[in-house]
């Protein structure tokens, strides 16, 4: 089969099995794959209202049909779950080498089931699949284990591991391959550690099929070409990577600081990527087959990794109040090795500092730990450290922000939606981007649909920040198109250069298809539905469709964005209708039928 391998892993760790099932070909093409595939199998097989902790969940590795390809930046591959930290549908996406490496293998995608007696690792080296104790590694962080799974089978290994956080079931574990490529959010590294998991451990060494060799060599030139000359895909990310935005996000008066207290932060330029590639900067470090190149690899002193990247220079910089990039850097590093989100560790850090200077939190539960204090850079390091801690305020940080602010009676003062920590952007100051927080199917997120992209960058045309007019039907369609790019395999930042139309030639040239850019973006759209029915089902009612307080009704306090809160209740209705759904934000079984989904 064109585009996918045609075999699913089905590994039952309670009894200690693996099988390779069929993939199902038409749910294949119709959900594209990724995101998309491991989507419908997860509501096919899981009840939505499962503990995400239990062994009755399951836990889904999906690649994409271009993953493993001769395409720009093919090597994604999403985590498919039910989060135990937002109880919605979780679906986090990671590059670097591993899914690639998956796909190389034989393999579309691998659905663990049940929970192992102890501590296992699966070993895939092509059609070779075995369950391996692992009871030597637990306990290790991911570097450690990466190296010991890495001289058991061999340098040329792909391994994607939990670290201590995932194994202590932290609400905001992250899944991380390739040492410091991160499947970040949600939460996915806890569902992993509870089915006692601790490693993937992949070799694979065939070719993925193409059903038109000669049509990818043609629209991989188009696509390259697009790449190379666009300013964001072709000069900036290439040269600054992700953190090129602080400055501009700082200078639109977006750039959220102290918790969101602040919307611009006065000592930006001290953590800009402009500086971190001045100073702090040993190389670039591309993910598998990608052009752009945005990876950084950093070194302080005697740390050195992959990142940080902008979201979190933002969380443990300028959302701490913290100006010092070493110590960023420090963090990010300790997340990757503990394993934990880089956005929702930080942002716990910043709820915890207001906490502090509110008088919730008291000198007498640091234990010995350094104050939660704006701008005091040792806390965000040591504080990251002690989130695998087994009891105390450091396991209370596990948890994420909304947990930790609800422990002291103020859930308000997480800045989250449905449980999940929003990212590095102030929605009071971009209208559009905030209707996309508030209706993301997996909680505060940006990759669910970039509305940066036009609101601030321009891309595919400017768009006013602060107008309303046309801004949920913008946010509708940019939900649906990376829908669409998470579920094919390529990465979401080749969208700043190419268009529907291209995604659709990638995809039709591997998988001997005739997909139009309309078609490609309507699979996305269908995706987006049956998240939406999963989260549904799971209790995730549409009142959850909102943001903070803070950001509805208090307005930023100074800078560029001066006086806005976000205009939510303006701006809902119009995208329910946008999406076709009714009123209350159900989706209509007439949208349903038109979209192609059953039930």
């Amino acid at each position: 089969m064109n585009g996918f391998n045609g075999k699913i892993l089905r590994v039952n760790l309670s009894k200690m099995t693996i099988k390779a099932d069929p993939l199902n070909e038409r749910e294949g093409h119709k959900y594209i794959g990724g995101r998309g595939l491991g989507s419908k199998i997860l509501m096919d097989e899981v009840d939505p209202t499962v503990d995400a902790l239990s062994p009755d969940n399951k836990l889904i590795f999906a690649t994409g049909p271009l993953t493993g390809t001769n395409t720009p930046t093919g090597g994604r591959y999403m985590v498919v779950t039910k989060s135990p930290l937002t109880g919605t549908i979780a679906s986090s996406n990671s590059g670097g080498y591993w899914g690639a490496e998956l796909k190389m293998a034989g393999y579309d995608a691998i659905i663990f089931e049940g929970k192992a007696a102890s501590p296992v690792y699966l070993n895939i080296a092509d059609d070779k699949v075995e369950l391996k104790k692992a009871s030597h590694l637990w306990g290790k962080v991911v570097s450690e284990t990466t190296h010991a799974l890495k001289n058991e089978h061999g340098e040329k290994v792909k391994v994607a591991a939990i670290g201590p956080a995932g194994e202590k079931l932290s609400r905001i574990a992250a899944v991380v391959n390739d040492v410091g490529r991160a499947a970040g959010r949600s939460g996915v590294g806890a569902v992993m550690g509870s089915k006692n998991l601790k490693a993937i451990v992949v070799r694979g060494t065939q070719k993925v099929n193409v059903a038109n060799t000669e049509e990818l060599k043609k629209a991989f030139s188009a696509c390259m070409e697009k790449i190379k000359e666009n300013g964001v895909t072709g000069q900036g990310l290439p040269a600054y990577g992700t953190a090129i935005l602080v400055n501009i996000i700082n200078e639109n008066g977006v750039f959220p600081t102290n918790n969101f207290q602040l919307a611009a932060f006065d000592k930006a330029e001290e953590i800009s990527g402009e500086t971190l590639a001045e100073k702090y900067l040993l190389k670039k470090d591309p993910c598998f087959r990608c052009p752009i190149a945005c990876g950084r690899y950093c070194k302080v002193g005697d740390i050195e990794g992959c990142g940080p990247e902008y979201e979190t220079i933002w969380a443990f910089g300028s959302d701490c109040g913290v100006s010092s990039l070493p110590d960023i850097i420090k963090a990010n590093y300790w997340c990757n090795e503990v394993g934990v989100d880089t956005i929702s560790a930080g942002a716990t850090i910043a709820a915890a500092m207001e906490l502090y200077e509110k008088g919730y939190i008291k000198d007498s539960e640091l234990g010995g730990g350094p104050e939660l204090t704006w701008g005091n850079s040792e806390a965000i390091v040591e504080w990251t450290k002690r989130m695998v801690a087994d009891e105390g305020l450091g396991a209370k940080l596990a948890q994420g922000s909304y947990r930790l602010c609800e422990m002291y009676g103020v859930p308000e003062l997480s800045m989250t939606v449905k449980k999940q920590e929003l990212p590095a952007y102030d929605p009071r100051g971009i209208q559009g981007h905030g209707v996309q927080y508030a209706t993301s199917n997996r909680g505060g997120c940006h990759v669910r649909g970039y509305m940066i992209s036009p609101e601030i960058l321009g891309l595919p045309e400017k768009l006013d920040r602060l107008t309303l007019e046309g801004k949920p039907e913008w946010a509708k369609t940019f939900q649906d198109f990376t829908a669409a790019i998470d579920s094919s395999g390529l990465c979401l930042f080749t969208s700043f250069a190419l268009g529907a139309d291209d995604y659709a030639a990638l995809y039709n040239a591997v998988c001997g298809t005739n997909l139009t850019g309309d078609e490609f973006i309507k699979a996305g759209e269908r995706i987006w539905n049956l998240e939406k029915l999963f989260n549904l089902a799971a209790g995730i009612d549409p009142t959850q469709d909102t943001l903070p307080k803070r950001l509805l009704n208090v307005p930023i306090p100074e800078g560029p964005s001066k006086g806005w809160v976000h205009k939510l209740d303006q701006l809902l209705p119009k995208y329910y209708e946008a999406r076709g759904w009714d009123a209350s934000g159900i989706p209509t079984p007439e949208r349903l039928k038109q979209l192609g989904i059953d039930g």
